[in-house]
């Protein structure tokens, strides 16, 4: 059940990104799979490797996705301004 809020939660940050520029790489996609497997990855890495399932699931555990799901989306950002300023004219 864990896993399910923490996609969710990733899901819903994803839709803020149409307000910034398109600079990530993979464009919109690429948001879109940043925010899930960050929200996943550390949603994973603050509960110790373990999913918390139904009766461990919490509010607590939607908000641990948010710093996932932001990292991810910020990391693919900044690599597709880098590529784009690398870029020839």
């Amino acid at each position: 059940m864990g896993m399910l809020v923490w996609v969710m939660v990733g899901l819903a940050l994803w839709h803020f990104t149409i307000w910034l520029p398109d600079h990530f790489v993979g464009g919109i996609v690429g948001a879109f799979v940043a925010a899930l497997v960050g929200s996943i990855v550390f949603g994973i890495a603050i509960n110790g490797g373990s999913v918390p399932g139904v009766s461990d699931t919490t509010l607590a555990t939607g908000l641990e996705a948010v710093p996932g799901a932001i990292l991810g989306m910020g990391a693919l950002y900044a690599e597709g301004l880098r590529r784009e300023r690398a870029a020839p004219a």
